[in-house]
């Protein structure tokens, strides 16, 4: 006796003949636009260190202790006691994502979704109730913790089925999907902005009802795209295209790993080097893009000279305005870059992307103090927005890069595991731009050039990346999964086949043009919101 799959079931995702593959991006995208306020809660932060004193902070006593810090609610929370938030993000992804990337594989795309909906808006009104009882630790537990799971989940969710709909353009599909977790913060922190501006009064800063809200919105926007997704049966390939006669790309496998022996793999761990390091050098420059551009140029971003600290209170608000727009400029070529290199991989590979990154990075890394000292700013900006570009675009690539070595079967799981690597590059990178710069500080370096060793440094990282991306080789053929081991693990996946689809009594339907044209608008217009209010607040960065 047969039983209905259930609403969140693999077997219900499974799309019907005529299904229009180009729905499955734009579900990705109401996904990944909302996870990606990840990268922009730091809009946040100085809001909340004077949740308590409205006006300035109400410093705690330098005696108070880490457990009074967390309880506490009589005194503001510091900066860096907030960060620690987004600490907590990106260690509960790459964690979330290793722990859970098999499971999803089994599970489906729609039930992971939907539990990384449940995880990250579900968190975010826990943080918010943190806010609102001003209890740190709430915070923590709640928007990093229980919201971090939700980021990892969310993130790997569309990866394997992209893939999987898009076998002749693997990086393109990818690329298009991972663009929204950089784009999210571009979208996220001019809404918070606004929703704190309405919310603020003269006894409250307005940030647990900003969160509240978005967290709401959040949860409707991934419950939706959780709910598009849909898998191919097993088999599909997009009408015309033939795929690639096995041998004739070196690098391109037409087999499957599964993912236990994927993890012991040399080739693993080179790609796990090779993303946390090119990584490692571009969040180092994420995290201080900010005070880099305003303690390198000063007062010459205001067409004057001076350093950062002659400048008079009405000076510096205009330099840390300008100096803002510049990390959201970033952000842009962020997003910019994980489409573009994601898509240029499916013509020159990934092994020759990841040389392009590496190569170019250490060229650019190594003029960006020679730029800075000149007193150029657009180019010294032209140098960090192309870098961007490569941070983002060596997210977007390394799925596709998986799939091609180990093949399609397990590839989320197999992401999710190497995401470990963004976890480590977390803490590794700006922990490496932090202490460096402190200590030519104290060496009596100037402000303007206390950036200067960290950029080698940060080049030197890429040339060891480059390195590991040179020992990547095509794995053993020994090491692939048999036809009778591969047939038990799509049985364990509830996979169904084309044939088994048609005696079931499937019909072709094709999907109208209507409901695509109706999906890609409703991503893409929040998306250019974000855009146009980056590109306007850039501008004197060129004047």
């Amino acid at each position: 006796m047969s039983t209905m799959p259930g609403l969140l079931d693999k077997a219900r995702t499974v799309a019907a003949p005529g299904f229009n593959r180009w729905l499955i991006p734009p579900a990705a995208l109401a996904i990944h636009l909302c996870i990606g306020m990840a990268y922009g809660f730091s809009v946040f932060w100085l809001p909340l260190s004077r949740a308590i004193g409205i006006d300035k902070p109400l410093t705690c006593p330098a005696d108070m202790g880490l457990l009074q810090m967390l309880t506490t609610t009589s005194c503001d929370w510091t900066v860096s006691m907030l960060g620690w938030t987004y600490t907590l993000f990106f260690v509960l992804l790459g964690s979330s994502a290793a722990l859970f990337g098999h499971w999803l594989e089994t599970a489906g795309p729609r039930k992971a979704g939907v539990v990384s909906a449940l995880c990250w808006a579900g968190g975010l009104a826990l943080g918010a109730l943190g806010v609102a009882q001003h209890q740190l630790w709430l915070l923590w537990l709640g928007a990093g913790v229980l919201g971090g799971i939700g980021l990892g989940l969310g993130y790997i969710s569309p990866v394997s089925t992209l893939i999987k709909w898009f076998p002749d353009r693997r990086g393109m599909a990818t690329g298009m999907a991972i663009m929204g977790f950089g784009g999210g913060a571009m979208l996220g922190a001019p809404l918070a902005d606004l929703l704190m501006r309405h919310f603020a009064g003269p006894t409250q800063v307005g940030v647990w009802q900003t969160i509240l809200v978005m967290a709401g919105l959040y949860l409707i926007s991934m419950l939706l795209g959780a709910f598009g997704y849909r898998v191919p049966p097993t088999g599909w390939k997009p009408a015309g295209w033939t795929a690639p006669a096995a041998g004739t790309q070196a690098m391109v496998t037409s087999r499957h790993l599964h993912v236990d022996k994927a993890f012991s793999t040399p080739q693993f761990w080179l790609l796990w080097g090779v993303l946390c390091l090119n990584v490692s050098a571009g969040i180092g420059v994420v995290g201080m893009a900010s005070p880099m551009l305003q303690e390198v140029f000063g007062g010459r971003l205001l067409g004057g000279s001076g350093a950062l600290a002659q400048l008079a209170a009405d000076e510096r608000a205009q330099v840390s305005t300008i100096a803002a727009a510049f990390a959201g400029l970033l952000s842009l070529f962020n997003i910019l870059g994980r489409i573009f290199w994601a898509s240029v991989s499916d013509f020159i590979g990934r092994k020759g992307t990841y040389f392009v990154f590496f190569l170019l990075g250490i060229v650019l890394y190594a003029s960006a103090p020679s730029a800075g000292e000149s007193g150029r700013v657009a180019l010294f900006v032209g140098l960090f927005c192309i870098i961007l570009t490569m941070y983002g675009g060596g997210f977007a690539t390394i799925p596709a890069y998986l799939a091609d070595l180990f093949g399609t079967q397990h590839v989320g799981a197999i992401h999710g595991r190497l995401l470990t690597a963004w976890s480590f590059a977390g803490i590794l990178g700006p922990v490496v731009v932090n202490y460096i710069r402190e200590s030519q500080l104290q060496a009596g370096v100037p402000a303007s050039q206390a950036y200067n060793t960290t950029l080698y440094i940060l080049a030197g990282f890429l040339l060891i990346g480059c390195l590991c991306n040179l020992l990547v080789r095509p794995v053993r053929a020994d090491r692939f999964m048999s036809d009778e081991e591969l047939a038990r693990e799509r049985a364990l996946a509830h996979e169904v086949s084309q044939r088994e689809q048609l005696q079931a009594g499937g019909t072709s339907a094709p999907t109208p043009v209507l409901w695509v044209v109706l999906a890609w608008t409703a991503v893409s217009l929040p998306l250019a919101w974000g855009v146009w209010t980056t590109v306007v607040k850039a501008l004197p960065l060129f004047r």
